[in-house]
C-alpha cells in the first residue's frame, strides 16, 4: 500500500516527501516504524485520514491472503480473489491480494467470462450458456483473448461442462465442501474429490464456498488448481496504522 499513500499524499501536495524503512509485503509486528511523512503540516494532515484508511484496509487484505497462501504451501494451489470488493476500491483491494501472495482473478465482466448459475438458468442449461457466450465472442474475434469458466453446482453439472472441455478454460467447483463441525472447522470434501475424479486434470479447477483461514487447507488437500474467497475483502479485519506528527520548524 505504499505507493497508493504516496499517490495520496502527491495529489495533496507535491512537495510532501514519503519515505519507507520497509517494504510491501515486509512483516511487521505491533509497534513497527515503517515510514516517514515529510511536508508541510497542513498538507499531511489534509492527506492523513484517506491515506491510513486505504493503507490500513489494504493491509489487513494483504495479511488475511498471506495466511491462506502459506495455509496451501505444502500443495499447488492458488488463492484467488473475487470480485466482492469495496465499490470504488477493486484496484486497491486486488493489488493488496497480490501483496499478500493471492493470485487476482478477474478484474471486472471485460477479461474472463463467468458463467453462473443464474446465467446457466438464464441461457436454458450449462451447454447453450457456453455456446452462446463462445458465439458472442467468436462474432467480435474475442474468443483467444478471454477466456471463460463455468460454475458447476452438481457432479451433474460437472459432467456437462467436461462436455464443452475444449470451449472452455476453467470450471468452478462452487459449495462442493460442506462443514461438519464448526468447532474445529472441520469439512467434508468428498463431493469435491469426486467432481475432481471425474475431470482428471482435463481442465483447469477452482474451488469456492465454505472457504475460511480454518477450511483452506483441507480444501487444497484435495487436489484443486484454485481456491477462490470472497471474504479476502468482503470480511476486512484492518491493521492498526497510524501517524504521528513530530513539529520540526515554525514558518
Amino acid at each position: 500500500s505504499s505507493k497508493v499513500a504516496e499517490m495520496v499524499f502527491a495529489s495533496v501536495d507535491p512537495k510532501i516527501k514519503v519515505t519507507w524503512t520497509k517494504s510491501d509485503g515486509d512483516q511487521v509486528v505491533r509497534g513497527t516504524y515503517f515510514g516517514n511523512v515529510d511536508g508541510p503540516a497542513e498538507s499531511v494532515l489534509t492527506g492523513e485520514r484517506l491515506a491510513l484508511n486505504l493503507m490500513q484496509r489494504m493491509s489487513g487484505i494483504a495479511t488475511q491472503t498471506n495466511r491462506m497462501v502459506e495455509q496451501v504451501r505444502p500443495y499447488r494451489t492458488k488463492i484467488l480473489d473475487t470480485r466482492k470488493t469495496a465499490p470504488g476500491l477493486r484496484y486497491v483491494d486486488k493489488l493488496a491480494c497480490s501483496i499478500g501472495g493471492g493470485t487476482n482473478h478477474r478484474m471486472g465482466l471485460y477479461d474472463m467470462v463467468m458463467i453462473k448459475d443464474n446465467h446457466i438458468t438464464s441461457a436454458g442449461g450449462l451447454t447453450n450458456a457456453v455456446n452462446k457466450v463462445v458465439s458472442y465472442l467468436e462474432n467480435r474475434g474475442l474468443k483467444s483473448k478471454i477466456p471463460i469458466e463455468v460454475e458447476t453446482r452438481t457432479l451433474e453439472e460437472v459432467k456437462e461442462a467436461l462436455t464443452c472441455k475444449d470451449k472452455i478454460d476453467r470450471v468452478m467447483l462452487d459449495n462442493m465442501t460442506k462443514m461438519v463441525d464448526e468447532k474445529t472447522s472441520r469439512v467434508d470434501t468428498t463431493m469435491l474429490q469426486k467432481a475432481l475424479s471425474l475431470i482428471k486434470g482435463q481442465i483447469a479447477t477452482e474451488a469456492s464456498g465454505n472457504i475460511t483461514l480454518e477450511t483452506v487447507k483441507q480444501v487444497a488437500a484435495s487436489g484443486v488448481d484454485f481456491i477462490s474467497s470472497g471474504a479476502l475483502t468482503h470480511s476486512v479485519m484492518a491493521l492498526d496504522i497510524s501517524l504521528k506528527v513530530k513539529l520540526i520548524s515554525k514558518l
